[in-house]
């Protein structure tokens, strides 16, 4: 008795030092994996709204273009905010990993707001190995077969003889009744469908501001006949070479900034704005630019227009009306503005209005160019022509020296070596 007792006492022990073993293990598990979730806590950070710019404090998220498990390098771009001048593009501060997002698309976003969770560590761009799949089963497993039901006894010869087929009841003809329902209306050709398109942020914008220079400027739009002859025959020569030699098509549009660079110098007034009660001059021409772009209209300035070559000119537009084009504009590219040059003539236009916009005092539409009989020193000749429009605030410019400036405008085109000569 006093053995087994021995016995059952050693065995307790040893029960209660394994249980005291399991719990330690236990506990020591748990304590790695709440430091390794608060390391992971210590790595994640907050990403906010970056600021946009001085007079932008909110936007709308458009576009994520990361979602939460996907990596990102740093400076990556992981979303695309629009604005009502510009989008503007949230990167990543450093390489890591998505951990959370904090907000939808199409949310409306401010700026400091919190906007996603990036958990912080290097990434590594090698594509992961493709897992194999195991081989298709080529064998088909035979399908267990049912039991087939007995099929019933035929009928013997007499049996058929036996049966005689009952004859066929009369059926009377059942009156019809007429129809007294209207016919239904027969059906439109083509589609009547409605589809409704939330405005985006630059659009409204836009809107905006054309409503607001109809209410405060006081329009009048005059307008020219421009022989583009000597610019046509100008540019065919030259194109080519200029290409060759600079990497830039030559193309009408520095003949038009130029020449309105050149008539602005002569016509200080056009290249002026109202602020307040007083009319601001310049001696510097920020010449806007408009570029149609999948958005809207948008204008981004060339910068003393009035000290460059044409080839100079050429090249600012095209880099930016590229940036314009791939939604690259900054604020940078489009404040300010003294005077605006649009080009409706890419579409077709032969005539137009352009809106003034604001606070500059003009804005200048070129058109198409067409050919059309005109009289040349008594003769009835063909001559590329092309109308130009200058629309003004008549609050400031005044009818004589609106008309003076598109002359100016209409000599320098006409003979191109002028513009050329002149400083």
């Amino acid at each position: 008795m006093l053995s087994k007792r021995i016995i059952a006492v050693a065995r307790g022990r040893g029960i209660l030092r394994t249980q005291h073993l399991q719990d330690a293990s236990r506990l020591l598990n748990r304590a790695r994996m709440a430091q390794f979730h608060s390391s992971r806590l210590l790595q994640a950070e907050t990403i906010k709204v970056p600021q946009m710019a001085e007079s932008i404090s909110e936007g709308t998220l458009k576009t994520w273009l990361k979602q939460v498990g996907d990596t990102v390098t740093a400076d990556e771009e992981v979303a695309t905010i629009e604005t009502d001048k510009i989008d503007v593009s949230v990167n990543a501060p450093q390489a890591g990993t998505i951990v959370k997002l904090l907000a939808n698309e199409e949310d409306t976003v401010t700026v400091g707001q919190d906007l996603f969770v990036l958990e912080a560590g290097e990434v590594s761009r090698e594509a992961p190995p493709k897992e194999e799949k195991p081989p298709a089963e080529t064998e088909a497993k035979p399908k267990p077969t049912e039991p087939s039901a007995p099929k019933p006894p035929t009928p013997s010869v007499s049996e058929k003889k036996a049966e005689v087929p009952k004859p066929k009841e009369e059926q009377k003809p059942k009156k019809v009744e007429k129809e007294t329902a209207p016919a239904p209306p027969k059906p439109v050709a083509g589609s009547r469908n409605e589809t409704r398109v939330k405005m985006n942020r630059m659009r409204l914008r836009i809107a905006e501001r054309l409503k607001e220079s109809q209410n405060a400027a006081a329009s009048l739009t005059t307008f020219n006949e421009v022989d583009m002859s000597a610019l046509v025959a100008m540019r065919k020569k030259y194109k080519t070479s200029i290409l060759d030699e600079h990497g830039v098509k030559l193309g009408f549009m520095s003949f038009f900034a130029r020449a309105s660079a050149l008539a602005l110098k002569e016509i200080p007034a056009a290249n002026a704005s109202i602020e307040g009660e007083e009319i601001v001059y310049r001696d510097y021409v920020d010449l806007s630019v408009a570029v149609a772009t999948p958005k809207g209209l948008v204008t981004p300035v060339v910068r003393n227009a009035e000290s460059m070559g044409l080839i100079e000119i050429e090249k600012e537009i095209a880099a930016l009306g590229a940036k314009a084009r791939a939604g690259k504009l900054g604020l940078e590219d489009m404040a300010g503005g003294t005077f605006t040059i649009s080009n409706g003539g890419v579409f077709g236009s032969l005539y137009g209005t352009p809106i003034i916009n604001l606070p500059q005092a003009a804005v200048l539409g070129m058109h198409a160019i067409n050919d059309r009989p005109v009289a040349v020193n008594g003769q009835v000749v063909i001559r590329p022509i092309m109308i130009v429009a200058l629309t003004y605030d008549h609050r400031i410019l005044d009818g004589r020296e609106a008309v003076t400036f598109l002359v100016k405008l209409k000599q320098y085109l006409e003979d191109p070596a002028k513009m050329l000569l002149t400083v």
